[in-house]
């Protein structure tokens, strides 16, 4: 029985032994794994550095012609003769439609007779009265009547003149609205011009920033339409009142527009200098991480781990910014210059995290990028 016993009990301590021992080589196991240092990250980098930026606000603004009318008819009649076509440059003076004008032409040649012979009454009532012959009075009354039929002339020629339809300026034309034969009433419409070089850009600014806005400063006007196409223009005139509903002020410029590509009705970005020039720090958007919480980047520096070895590493760093330009992010705190600065991979990256710098291939960070595809 002693010896059964005996037994058990050896039985016993070599099993808890054994459990002691697994148990052992578990917890030297999850202590190695929590030492264990992920592969450092790779990212790219750049150094920052500060530029001069000017202090600009971007407004979305509408293209609007230097002179744009619906070229009409001024007087009644019919379509004889079409002399334009459908979006083509016309200039200042030329004839565009002319109306039937044969009544008018009738009418000329006799009211020219009348004329005529009220010239001749007028020169020999003129002889007689020098004469004594004729009073004073017959020789006013034919007067008159010259001048009269003078009037009257000139009047019908006017009309006539009216009936032809000319360009009141130079510019483009748009789509013919009338056809030959075709009976126009006054007021109807023949065709639109607009003149497109210069071209003028119509935005808002909100009352607060009016003040830094004067006639003469320069902007710049983009499209998302006419993607890489850059226009420069200036202010030339603001508005003398303040809009109640959006309070912006509402602020007009000039643009050279050669080829003609800015139409009216167009929507287009404008940038427009509102205040002197301060210093920022430069990044490539890519290298800010935006979050509800704060935007931050990953500064690159020499850190170390907890058994005090050293290593590459990152920092996040909360960072304020203010206005972009192209593929660049003005920040105006929160970064120094010469701090270097992940530029991509910054999705991946924790605070305190290791990374390898590769900067064979980097991030666009161009002020003014113009897309091959444009």
């Amino acid at each position: 029985m002693a010896k059964r016993m005996f037994l058990m009990l050896s039985v016993m301590a070599v099993l808890l032994t054994a459990l002691g021992f697994i148990k052992f080589k578990q917890v030297e196991s999850a202590v190695h794994a929590a030492a264990f240092q992920p592969p450092p990250e790779a990212v790219t980098s750049v150094v920052a550095q500060q530029e001069q930026w000017p202090a600009t606000t971007n407004i979305i603004g509408t293209v609007e012609a230097v002179h744009g009318v619906t070229v009409s008819a001024d007087l009644p009649g019919i379509v004889e003769r079409i002399n334009f076509d459908s979006g083509k440059y016309v200039r200042q003076g030329e004839v565009l439609v002319e109306l039937d004008t044969r009544q008018e032409r009738a009418q000329l040649a006799a009211l020219e007779a009348q004329r005529d012979l009220a010239q001749v009454n007028f020169r020999r009532t003129q002889q007689l009265v020098d004469q004594g012959v004729i009073s004073r009075q017959e020789f006013d009354q034919a007067t008159a009547q010259q001048r009269a039929t003078q009037a009257n002339v000139a009047e019908t020629r006017a009309t006539i003149e009216r009936k032809t339809i000319r360009a009141p300026f130079s510019g483009i034309l748009g789509i013919r609205k009338v056809n030959l034969g075709q009976y126009l009433s006054a007021g109807s419409a023949v065709v639109p011009l607009q003149s497109l070089n210069p071209i003028y850009v119509d935005f808002g600014v909100p009352q607060q920033d009016a003040g830094q806005v004067r006639v003469g400063r320069t902007l710049r006007v983009t499209s998302e339409d006419l993607a890489g196409r850059l226009w420069t223009g200036r202010v030339t005139a603001l508005d003398s009142v303040v809009d109640q509903a959006t309070r912006n002020v509402q602020v007009q410029a000039t643009l050279s527009n050669p080829e003609g590509t800015l139409q009216p009705g167009m929507f287009v970005q404008v940038e427009v200098v509102v205040g002197a020039s301060r210093p920022v720090i430069t990044l490539p958007a890519s290298a800010i991480s935006y979050a509800p919480y704060g935007d931050s980047v990953f500064i690159i520096s020499d850190l170390k781990d907890p058994k005090g070895h050293a290593y590459r590493g990152v920092r996040q760093q909360f960072v304020k910014v203010q206005g972009s330009r192209g593929d660049q992010v003005a920040v105006v705190s929160g970064v120094k210059s010469g701090d270097e600065v992940v530029t991509s991979g910054v999705f991946k990256l924790r605070n305190g995290a290791a990374v390898q710098v590769n900067n064979k291939v980097q991030p666009e960070n161009n002020p003014a990028p113009k897309p091959e595809d444009s």
